[in-house]
């Protein structure tokens, strides 16, 4: 049954009839290996994980029976190979947000998850504060010993806030994405609504009639909207015909300010889409989302 009706649009459709992969008895070892690589998707955020990094000695022990899933679950969130992704080089609310994805499917209700989790770290570090989402209540209730954690935060539940269903989409980016290859980079994706206690915005995939799947509104650095002209003043905004909007990160040439995420805009007509394209890319940019301007 799909999650909502725009499962498609909303990039939801592969988790509307997928069903908890668990390590059930009389379990093979094809068994053991498909559990396996549903952690490291799971807990690694869909990043690409090579031969090397692989945890062959807790493999070796779930393959034999020697640990449950949720100890794996466990070795591997407790791991240099996690930290090394998601703890050493991000900021600690960012952290926290995806732990709250890998470990327990969903996002943050509010600021005082996140605070309770800070006050653990500062106070008993690192390894108690995975313990802390993997022994809780809720990790038991819903995956137990032998289910990989899922993305549970799409789905109405007992126990599960309505805001949590609009939160986990600032944290997802759709099913082929990575969590380590985002245009907001390490910046924490629910820091301001969550200290305002607001609700989170549901943004539409790539190619809808608003934006881009990671489009987020773009502001000039002097006025705080989106520039009046196209290509720095060449083409003026209400020209007739096509003229398409591209939202842009990462441009690291000189003459341009260093951005994180898709805070700059260019209105570009389509006889020099291309041209300007090429130079974006150049000049280091990601390209966020290409949609066509509204000249009325």
């Amino acid at each position: 049954m799909a999650i909502t009706t725009a499962a498609s649009r909303l990039g939801t459709s592969a988790f509307g009839d997928a069903t908890p992969i668990e390590l059930r008895p009389n379990w093979t070892n094809d068994d053991a290996q498909t559990v396996i690589r549903a952690v490291y998707r799971q807990l690694l955020g869909n990043d690409y994980l090579m031969a090397s990094e692989r945890l062959v000695g807790a493999e070796s022990l779930l393959c034999k029976g020697d640990i449950s899933v949720r100890e794996f679950v466990r070795t591997v969130a407790k791991s240099e190979l996690y930290k090394s992704k998601f703890f050493y080089n991000n900021f600690q609310t960012r952290v926290i947000e995806l732990n709250y994805k890998h470990l327990l499917g969903r996002a943050p209700y509010d600021e005082l998850e996140v605070i309770e989790h800070l006050d653990l770290y500062e106070n008993e570090g690192y390894d108690a504060d995975i313990d802390s989402y993997i022994d809780s209540t809720e990790y038991e209730e819903n995956f137990g010993d032998y289910v990989v954690p899922y993305y549970r935060g799409f789905a109405t539940q007992p126990g599960q806030k309505t805001v949590g269903f609009t939160r986990m989409f600032r944290l997802y980016r759709g099913y082929a994405n990575s969590d380590r290859a985002q245009l907001e980079g390490k910046d924490s994706r629910l820091a301001e609504e969550l200290a305002q206690n607001g609700a989170s915005a549901v943004v539409a995939p790539s190619g809808a009639d608003s934006s881009g799947w990671a489009y987020r509104a773009s502001r000039n650095s002097k006025t705080g909207t989106t520039p009046p002209k196209a290509l720095g003043g060449s083409v003026p905004y209400g020209r007739k015909g096509r003229v398409y909007r591209i939202e842009v990160s990462g441009i690291s040439a000189p003459g341009y300010p260093r951005v994180r995420r898709s805070s700059r805009a260019f209105l570009v007509p389509y006889e020099e889409l291309n041209a300007k394209l090429q130079q974006i890319n150049r000049t280091g940019g990601k390209i966020a989302s290409i949609t066509p301007a509204s000249l009325g």
